[in-house]
Parts: structure tokens; C-alpha cells; sequence
């Protein structure tokens, strides 16, 4: 077959992505070496972006371009590597992931461009919050964070608590209303700029490595550049590409989840073929049988986010042509793929508890429990229901706002 540009393309981002999955297999391999004794230190996670971004895995977890990035599938391979051996990092590697997607869901083409050159040449660290404020939300003391416009600019007060590496990130990107129009603006945080301190989250239950804690802005400049755009109030008004942002980091938190599942089953495991579980293998049908359970629960998660992944690559692709029904078919898989892992996640977690005993499996439970904490199953369940029933276009989509 003659040789095209196509195939020269397709033959380099073929190769990109092989040498991109040898190289987390090194990193997650070094995570996993000293996995236990980073989660009992629980310090934020300055060395693990370190060595991130020596291995050159912030540059290339950026958006698919020509000649950088990459796509969707192969980031959430990534994440659910690195999850799988640490999944603390795994959590900061996937929201950093999806946070650099921000200029295509929130700005103008050209600013996105810019901002995802820059982003893999500097090996920049994304992480970010969002909050969707309607006109009324906001309680005696107004909403956490407030734009004031200022000749050419900005500046932003308040605090927002942030999941994931807020004293090590290059770039928060958060939502903030305009005092003075009411906008939702979507902008990024400086985080060296006068006037940003941070307070660190301590003594977590799970999830100890991600760095999470309150950054706290006493009148932050702004300049024009990083104000990405402005968001719509409600769902109704939201671009449905726009409207992909959250059940895309919904969805790569679930290969953090399926990465927890992995690393757990297979640590248990090592632990029953080296003679150090409550029960010894050879031939004990009951522990065949709970194990068969297991394995079944984690490959029934596996397949759904994997489906729910395919069609969030195939939406991401169709980019600004996407709309409101592709919207929702997407947001009702994302939301049962959270739900399928979420439950998938603690009970094998659970499980493995009383399989075997050893040092730090407890810490696969308490990262599941922490991970899946704050978004409750039953809210997913009844959109679902809904979007099947009656093929409500945004009934999902508002699950994750």
C-alpha cells in the first residue's frame, strides 16, 4: 500500500501512544513501589508531579493535536495505569487531564490553541473546581468566589475548596460570578499571583496523596487572557459540548475507580499465591468462588466504562456539531458507569479485607469510600430513569451540575 501523509500520521500517533503506555507501565511500576509509605506520610503530592512530569506524562496528557496531546481513549488508559498502582496520583493525573480540555469546552478556538501549546511546552499541572451558580444560589454571604471588572481585567476574591494538587498546580480553573453583570465567568487562578494563599486539606481518610485543599484569593488580578468565557446559568442554555466538561471527569474519576478495583484484586491475590491470606489456595472451592464474584464485579465495571469511554471519545471528536441527544445518550453512560464502579469499588474493596491480611490493604477501601463519597447513586438512578422513560434530552445531563 503506497505510503500517504494519512498513514505517516496514523503510523506516528501509533507509536506516540506505544510509547506512551511503556512509559506509565515505568512510572506506575515506581509509584507502586513505595505506594503504602507515600499514603501513610499523606504529604501533598510535590515529588509524584515530579516525577509526572520528568516521564513527560503532564505534556502528553493534554488534548489531541497533530503534534501533541492525546486522545481520549488512551488518556483514561493512562489514568487507570497509574490509578491502579497509586491511585491518589491516578485522581491528580485525571482531573489534570480533563482540566486541560478547558479551553475547548470553555473558550474560543484560538485561546484554546494557545493554551494547550503553552500547556505541553511548560509541562503545566491543571487542576481546578466548579460550582454551577443560578441567579439565586448564593446564601447571606454571597457566592464563594467574585469577579469586579477593572480596566483590562479582573479581580477575584473569595475561596474554593479544590480536590486535587492546589499548592503544586500551574493552572486552577474555576467558575466566578461578575458582581456587577451577573455572568458565570469560567477563569484561571495564578496560583504564585499576590493574593493567593493555600490551606491544605489534612488527615484524609483515602485518596492521602492528592494534594486537595481551600485556595483562598484576597483581590487576584486577572488579566483579560485568563478569562475563558462565560458560562450559561442552567443546563437549558449551555453549549452541549460545553455541557461534556463534567461527565468527562466524571468518567475519567471512574478509571481512577477501576484502577483502585485492579490494584486491590490483584495485591489480594499475591497475597493468597504467596500463602499470606486468612485462606490458603490450592484447591478451596469457597475461595474460588469469592474470587469468580470478584473478578466478575470488576470485569462488569471494566465493560461499562469502556462502552461509556468509546462514546465519550466519539463525542469529544464530534466537537461543536454535538447535540442535545447525543448530549444525553452520553451523560446517561457516564452516569451508569459511575454508578456500576462506584458499587463495583466498595464491595471489592470490602472484600478483600477478609481475604487477606497484610500492611496497608485497607488504603484500596479507604480511596474507593473517598472517591465516591459525594456524589450519592440514588440522584444518578432516578435521571437514568427518567432519560429512559421519557427520553428527556438534559434529564442526565443535570445529574452532573
Amino acid at each position: 500500500m503506497p505510503t500517504t501523509p494519512d498513514t505517516i500520521d496514523r503510523t506516528s500517533a501509533a507509536e506516540r501512544r506505544r510509547v506512551l503506555l511503556r512509559t506509565v507501565r515505568d512510572v506506575a511500576d515506581d509509584l507502586a513501589a513505595d505506594a503504602i509509605a507515600r499514603d501513610r506520610a499523606g504529604r501533598p503530592p510535590t515529588d509524584e508531579v515530579a516525577r509526572l512530569r520528568e516521564a513527560g506524562l503532564l505534556a502528553a496528557l493534554t488534548p489531541p493535536a497533530p503534534d501533541r496531546g492525546t486522545d481520549w481513549r488512551a488518556g483514561c488508559a493512562v489514568i487507570r495505569r497509574i490509578a491502579t498502582a497509586d491511585s491518589s496520583i491516578g485522581e491528580v493525573l485525571a482531573r489534570h487531564y480533563v482540566h486541560a480540555w478547558s479551553g475547548r469546552f470553555h473558550a474560543s478556538r484560538h485561546q484554546a490553541d494557545a493554551l494547550e501549546e503553552e500547556s505541553a511546552r511548560a509541562q503545566w499541572l491543571w487542576t481546578g473546581a466548579f460550582r454551577a451558580l443560578a441567579p439565586d444560589d448564593a446564601d447571606a454571604d454571597g457566592p464563594d468566589l467574585t469577579l469586579r471588572p477593572r480596566d483590562n481585567g479582573h479581580v477575584l476574591n473569595g475561596s474554593r475548596f479544590v480536590d486535587t494538587a492546589v499548592a503544586v498546580a500551574d493552572q486552577i480553573v474555576v467558575d466566578a460570578r461578575c458582581a456587577v453583570t451577573g455572568d458565570v465567568l469560567t477563569v484561571l487562578i495564578p496560583p504564585g499571583a499576590r493574593g493567593v494563599s493555600i490551606e491544605p486539606a489534612h488527615d484524609r481518610l483515602g485518596q492521602r496523596v492528592v494534594g486537595a485543599g481551600e485556595v483562598v484569593l484576597d483581590r487576584v488580578t486577572l488579566a483579560p487572557g485568563q478569562v475563558l468565557g462565560r458560562r450559561p446559568d442552567d443546563e437549558e442554555s449551555t453549549a452541549p459540548f460545553t455541557a461534556l466538561a463534567e461527565p468527562a471527569l466524571r468518567l475519567a474519576l471512574c478509571h481512577v475507580g477501576l484502577g483502585i478495583v485492579e490494584g486491590a484484586l490483584g495485591e489480594a491475590r499475591d497475597l493468597s499465591r504467596g500463602g499470606r491470606a486468612h485462606r490458603l489456595p490450592g484447591t478451596d472451592p469457597d475461595l474460588f468462588l469469592t474470587y469468580g464474584e470478584l473478578a466478575s464485579a470488576a470485569q462488569t465495571a471494566t465493560a461499562v466504562v469502556d462502552r461509556a469511554t468509546e462514546v465519550m471519545a466519539q463525542a469529544l471528536d464530534t466537537g461543536a456539531r454535538l447535540d442535545d441527544e447525543e448530549l444525553a445518550g452520553v451523560a446517561a453512560l457516564v452516569a451508569t458507569a459511575e454508578t456500576v464502579t462506584s458499587k463495583a469499588a466498595l464491595h471489592i474493596t470490602a472484600r478483600v479485607l477478609e481475604l487477606a491480611d497484610a500492611p496497608g490493604l485497607d488504603r484500596f477501601w479507604r480511596n474507593a469510600r473517598v472517591l465516591t463519597a459525594h456524589h450519592p447513586a440514588a440522584h444518578r438512578l432516578r435521571s437514568i430513569g427518567e432519560h429512559y422513560l421519557n427520553g428527556s434530552h438534559r434529564a442526565v445531563a443535570a445529574t452532573f451540575h
